[in-house]
């Protein structure tokens, strides 16, 4: 079986690579790789209906594990295009259809919390009931779709194994589409006349937390704020921003860049003074 899987995965693993490296829009993409993935999910099934386990050990791991890893690819490229193809126009419509969507993924891992926390905290003692098959558990038999009708090829929780990895591509990818929307709305609210930062990515950063911390924009995420100021002043940021003010707390001088600017308005201001004085 280990042989099949491996030759299978490299394929469709090649195919996917192609797909994904080409020109094509998500659309086109999602169409493509679910038909890539429909096909070999389906050889899979005929292998499996006529291979017997060596041992329920075996059928766990198949079923917990080797499945599901084809299985929520399948699953998330056909919820993209689903997704895509149910699109609002709009930038507004298209946020709100995203947070639905987002909210969603989140209503099913609530309903089956009890599950999700087993699964992910690698526990064991009940996966003769939820990966052998034959072992059926109505509640979780009932929400299995087509694909699982076929008794040979389904346990009780393979599908949700596969739609919780699912789930968490979807999370990543609607949350990125969220973040480009949010990111078009404040490039079309910037000046056209745009200036250039130019001291370092590090001063700006501290400059930025400063703002942020003394909330002198409102309740604006620290995300959005870094969008907007990135846009503004011409300059890439890394999102990664726990990371930047986590090292720039541990340095000797924790705020080197907004001491400067106290000083330099400081010297300025003393200046003016003197200026003032000589007239």
């Amino acid at each position: 079986m280990k042989q099949f899987v491996i030759r299978l995965e490299k394929e469709y693993e090649r195919k996917l690579k192609k797909i994904e490296s080409s020109d094509l829009n998500i659309l086109k993409k999602s169409l493509e790789a679910s038909l890539v993935l429909g096909d070999a999910f389906q050889r899979l099934r005929d292998f499996i209906t006529n291979y017997t386990f060596k041992s329920e050990a075996e059928e766990i791991e198949f079923f917990k594990v080797i499945k599901p890893r084809l299985y929520h690819r399948l699953i998330y490229y056909r919820k993209v295009y689903n997704i895509e193809m149910n699109r609002p126009v709009g930038v507004e419509s298209q946020k709100a259809y995203l947070i639905d969507e987002i909210k969603a993924i989140n209503r099913y891992n609530t309903k089956r919390s009890d599950f999700v926390r087993y699964y992910r905290s690698g526990l064991t003692h009940l996966d003769s009931l939820y990966y052998l098959r034959g072992r059926i558990d109505t509640a979780l038999y009932l929400e299995l779709f087509h694909y699982e009708r076929d008794p040979m090829f389904s346990t009780n929780a393979d599908f949700k194994v596969a739609r919780i990895m699912a789930n968490e591509l979807l999370l990543t990818y609607l949350t990125k589409e969220s973040e480009a929307l949010e990111r078009q709305q404040v490039e079309k609210s910037l000046p056209r006349v745009r200036i250039t930062w130019m001291g370092t990515k590090t001063e700006l950063y501290e400059q930025i937390f400063a703002w942020n911390s003394r909330k002198v924009f409102g309740d604006v995420p620290l995300s959005r704020l870094l969008d907007y100021v990135s846009a503004v002043f011409n300059i890439e940021l890394n999102p990664n921003y726990s990371r930047t003010f986590a090292d720039m707390r541990i340095r000797n001088k924790q705020t080197p860049f907004l001491d400067s600017l106290k000083e330099a308005l400081i010297k300025r201001m003393q200046s003016w003074k003197r200026d003032r004085k000589r007239k």
